[in-house]
């Protein structure tokens, strides 16, 4: 099984002679779907607006799988001249569109080198930050995925996977961001929980207007993922998921693959949360 690209031969996971747009792909979890698809013998198509990263992240892609079709292409997702470009380079490359992945997303990171000073009280958080979060996760998901469809209503088929949060289903718990004494106090801010609240609505209303074709919109919903944030974060973040833990980059591979395939063919308008049970409390 060269570079692993047959294991999903003669399965339901198969995804050979499929091709899938991901964008935000050479973010820190659009990087992996790429590499998931991949392993299921996907054609890819990482699509971010970040040319550097693109590189490294297409680079260490091929790395794992030297045979693997993937490409690459510069999107803004808040451009329609952009997203235009986009799929028809993926349409002149591989033909038909199979799966897409809607990664792309201004997420408030609190990781080691992340600047928190704007992620204020929610009387102060400020209208350009709303207004930029809401441009990319909701208006950016919604153009990308109208020019994917027009290639997959052409056949009537295809999966469309946006990403969720579990906090687009609760709260957020604002304890596990406070410390002690911290001036200002640095919270998850209402933009992220807005945006991520309706991509599920989003979702839902695509899936009931598909309805009669085998074009497919679920979510998928991951939750913290550990990358390099500071013991204090960790730890507090860990104590309110059941496993006790945040996830590892890589495991949503499964999640991505099966919402990709046949193997979720009875499945649209749905949610895969895979949050270490954090929204199970």
């Amino acid at each position: 099984m060269e570079d692993g690209l047959n294991a999903y031969v003669g399965t339901i996971f198969d995804l050979h002679n499929r091709t899938a747009i991901v964008s935000g792909g050479a973010g820190l979890l659009g990087r992996e779907f790429c590499k998931a698809l991949a392993s299921a013998g996907a054609n890819i198509v990482l699509a971010d607006n970040d040319e550097i990263s693109m590189d490294s992240a297409e680079k260490e892609i091929r790395g794992m799988y030297k045979n693997s079709p993937i490409t690459k292409h510069i999107i803004d997702v808040t451009n329609e001249k952009s997203i235009s470009e986009c799929v028809m380079f993926t349409e002149r490359e591989f033909g038909n569109i199979d799966i897409l992945v809607n990664s792309a997303a201004i997420d408030p990171k609190f990781d080691e080198d992340s600047d928190t000073s704007s992620y204020s009280s929610f009387a102060e958080f400020p209208i350009d930050l709303w207004n930029k979060s809401t441009e990319v996760n909701l208006t950016g998901t919604f153009l990308l995925t109208q020019a994917v469809c027009r290639n997959m209503e052409r056949r009537g088929k295809g999966s469309v996977i946006n990403l969720g949060s579990n906090y687009g289903l609760v709260g957020p718990d604002q304890g596990i961001y406070k410390r002690k004494d911290e001036k200002p106090q640095s919270y998850k801010p209402v933009v992220y929980s807005v945006c991520k609240a309706g991509i599920i609505g989003f979702t839902k209303y695509l899936a009931a207007y598909y309805a009669g074709t085998e074009i497919r919109v679920n979510v998928l919903t991951p939750s913290g993922v550990y990358n390099k944030q500071d013991d204090f974060f960790v730890k507090n973040y860990a104590s309110r998921t059941i496993l006790r833990r945040m996830s590892n980059k890589n495991e949503f591979w499964g999640g991505v693959i099966f919402l990709a395939s046949d193997a979720s063919s009875y499945m649209t308008g749905g949610n895969l949360i895979i949050d270490g049970g954090w929204t199970a409390w």
